[in-house]
């Protein structure tokens, strides 16, 4: 892991409504004022992209251009967290360059060196981001949910960008492969499908292993926060469950073999559904308020609460790692929250506002 890193300068260019921006950071507390649809949202998105490499409100890269443009760019300059306390910069640090083309692929560039391999650009400037739209951590769809552990794990591990893209490379081409035969473009070939099988596995269960791990991790410090915001009244349960059970064993053999076994008892509906129905794609993080599933019973409060607890996990979690607090980004959720989880948020973060 890389050195944390802060956050000093921020250069736009075509990106989202900025035509060009020049922002520099020279405080550890930084508040944007400004009418509605001035931009605040998109310039905190901006630095999240450079942390995690992944929008948290688009999936398409030309939807980050700005409109008549071929590409946008985004350029840091960052500085190691005692720099800003001496108040002297000079060339330490390091300069970050994402270009984001309207057409092709993304470029990504550390001190002007052009980088082969995304893994290689995340880790060195980390964040955590809080908006409104987290409130479908709770709310929203299984895949919501998978993405949030996803995210963390780019930051905490930069291999995982390759286990991921491996992953959905086997997924996409087993999923050809299943449409073909529903179709009648290919014939059923059981040896052809198990290695596909076996290939899934393997890469289905370095993912989810590492997702399980995560969430064991997150689940005590989510708790600590839930009962501490809820004033000791509720309890909170996070649970990793895949579409099969999970071993009790953490060798990945078993974990491959669990997947393989529950591949070939799906195998008939897979065929007749020409998709792939097992694995780390269709996995689900429960959420639990005593023992009650938050989405279906859970108040708007307690909802409110539940999500609160969760980024604060991940914010110490992240700092705990890290050895040393994340960029925290704040997107308008003081809205989303009535004044006690206010409060609660306010003091969990005054140590990270301070130099």
């Amino acid at each position: 892991m890389s050195e944390v890193l802060r956050l000093r300068h921020l250069y736009l260019t075509h990106f989202r409504n900025y035509s060009t921006l020049d922002f520099t950071l020279s405080a550890p507390l930084t508040i944007l004022v400004g009418d509605n649809a001035q931009g605040k949202s998109n310039l905190l998105e901006s630095i999240f992209l450079l942390t995690s490499l992944r929008s948290h409100r688009v999936s398409r890269d030309s939807d980050l251009v700005q409109e008549g443009q071929e590409l946008a760019e985004i350029q840091a300059r960052c500085h190691p967290p005692q720099s800003f306390r001496t108040g002297e910069h000079g060339d330490i640090g390091i300069d970050l360059r994402l270009t984001l083309p309207r057409q092709g692929r993304r470029r990504m560039a550390i001190n002007g060196v052009t980088l082969t391999k995304q893994q290689e650009f995340l880790g060195h400037l980390n964040a955590v981001l809080f908006c409104s739209l987290d409130l479908d951590l709770v709310r929203g769809s299984p895949d919501i949910r998978r993405q949030w552990l996803d995210g963390i794990l780019l930051q905490l591990e930069p291999i995982y960008w390759n286990v991921m893209q491996q992953y959905q490379q086997i997924l996409r081409q087993r999923n050809a492969l299943l449409k073909g035969i529903k179709l009648g473009q290919f014939r059923a070939d059981p040896t052809q499908m198990q290695a596909w099988n076996e290939q899934l596995a393997i890469a289905g269960t370095k993912v989810m292993r590492r997702r399980a791990r995560l969430l064991h991790r997150l689940a005590p410090l989510a708790q600590h926060w839930h009962q501490n915001i809820s004033g000791d009244r509720e309890r909170l349960a996070l649970t990793y469950v895949p579409r099969h059970p999970l071993p009790t064993s953490d060798q990945p053999q078993e974990w491959q073999q669990a997947l393989l076994d529950h591949l070939e008892e799906r195998a008939i509906a897979e065929t007749h559904q020409g998709t792939t129905l097992v694995g780390p794609h269709r996995d689900e993080v429960h959420l639990h308020i005593n023992t009650a599933p938050a989405r279906e019973f859970g108040s708007q409060g307690q909802q409110r609460t539940l999500v609160l607890a969760l980024k604060l996990a991940e914010l110490e979690l992240l700092e705990t790692v890290l050895g040393a607090p994340p960029l925290l980004l704040l997107d308008d959720v003081f809205a989303e929250l009535d004044l006690r989880r206010q409060q609660e948020l306010l003091t969990a973060i005054a140590p990270v506002s301070k130099p």
